[in-house]
């Protein structure tokens, strides 16, 4: 009721005898997502399940392609309907960093090849009825899997996800007519995420991933999360250290120019007379008249002789060689060089580089499952296939580059 008047709804529910429940209405809201979470758990699928087929595509030793995710919101009677019967439904319980689980659905056929080619068969042996080894086989597949998932997805919400071992159950869903026998969520509306999975020539289906409303809506709210404090930190920093205001030139004086001192001159000194020296031996003293020398300028030293001898080379012959040295590789043993592994690259404009924000995703010119190049020191050697050991991503060469 609002400003006095009754609502359609509210006339309806008098004249049925009740007045219909706000928290219920408020509650059913709850259990729909929005837009903008919709959004994002498909980046979350998106992101997570590119990296589990690389880790499906290392155990197949077969080209793993998974498309684009489609989010929407199921309920039980719907998967029953629409999906293949029967099929294998594989639980994975979060043990660390979310609360809840998930589950995947297979086609039973698509685990019979599954299992065939990690058997190193080459999936074509699908006879017969799912088996525990079946089972098994599978379980280990999407332990590993959905393992690399959960390390990708801890990178996005910025902490710490573990899982528990898959366990998987073969299960015909009509004679499962209430989903809450398998899983509490599973009584109502989840999110139900479908994925097209391609395995080489063998595989063509889908397979769809199920959660709870409330564990989406907890994964959304993380990604906001750290967004808004990786705003925040960007924003703290540029206050802390602002950027350096550039130092004004000091401006150059004109200096004045040195003064040139004249240099005097030298003068010749005046002729001097000879004194008389009288009469000697009674023969009167003649005066010698006196003869003006010119002035002389001082000759400059001898310089010393050097012996100078055009350079002689010895010829050289065409079939001369070095006198051959043994290598010793076991001095560069020790260098420590640097190894590169490159999962794919792409070009990008200015524009979409200032647009980058946590989430986004950058397509790469590789596709999923296809071999990873190996460099060192920047050069290429090897191709290889990524692997997972325990939580860290790891190469197996598969190829030397000659």
């Amino acid at each position: 009721m609002s400003d006095g008047v009754l609502s359609q709804e509210e006339i309806n529910a008098l004249l049925s005898g009740g007045i219909p429940d706000a928290d219920t209405s408020d509650a059913a809201a709850g259990e729909e997502l929005t837009p903008d979470e919709v959004d994002t758990i498909g980046e979350i699928a998106n992101i997570s399940m590119g990296t589990a087929a690389t880790t499906l595509f290392s155990l197949v030793n077969k080209k793993v392609e998974i498309s684009t995710p489609v989010v929407s919101m199921g309920t039980w009677d719907e998967i029953v309907d629409k999906y293949e019967k029967p099929c294998v439904l594989v639980r994975i319980a979060y043990t660390k960093g979310l609360d809840g689980s998930n589950i995947l659905v297979l086609r039973e056929n698509d685990v019979k090849i599954i299992t065939d080619l990690m058997m190193g068969g080459d999936g074509s042996n699908t006879d017969g009825e799912i088996t525990e080894l079946h089972l098994s086989a599978i379980s280990e597949a999407m332990n590993q899997m959905m393992g690399s998932s959960a390390t990708s997805m801890s990178s996005m919400l910025n902490t710490m996800i573990d899982i528990s071992p898959p366990s998987s159950t073969l299960m015909d869903l009509q004679d499962t007519t209430d989903g809450g026998e398998i899983e509490d969520f599973l009584e109502g509306r989840f999110v139900k995420i479908t994925f097209k999975m391609l395995i080489g020539d063998l595989v063509d289906s889908e397979i769809m991933q199920l959660y709870p409303v409330s564990l989406a809506k907890d994964m959304c709210r993380s990604i906001v999360s750290n967004m808004e404090s990786d705003t925040a930190s960007t924003v703290e920093d540029e206050l802390i250290h602002p950027e350096p205001q550039p130092a004004e030139q000091p401006q150059m004086q004109a200096q004045p120019e040195p003064q040139v001192t004249p240099q005097p001159q030298m003068q010749t000194p005046p002729p001097q007379p000879m004194p008389d020296m009288g009469t000697s031996g009674g023969q009167p003293y003649m005066q010698q008249p006196y003869m003006q020398q010119p002035y002389m300028q001082q000759p400059y030293p001898p310089q010393q002789q050097v012996n100078v001898q055009p350079a002689q080379f010895q010829p050289f012959a065409g079939n001369y060689q070095a006198p051959y040295q043994p290598e010793n590789i076991d001095l560069i043993m020790d260098v420590p060089l640097e190894v590169t592994v490159e999962l794919g690259r792409t070009h990008k404009s200015i524009q979409d580089i200032l647009d980058f924000a946590p989430g986004t995703i950058i397509e790469l010119n590789k596709i999923a499952g296809e071999p990873i190049d190996v460099l060192v020191n920047g050069k290429y050697v090897a191709k290889g296939e990524v692997v997972v050991i325990e939580e860290s991503f790891g190469i197996r060469i598969t190829e030397i580059m000659k």
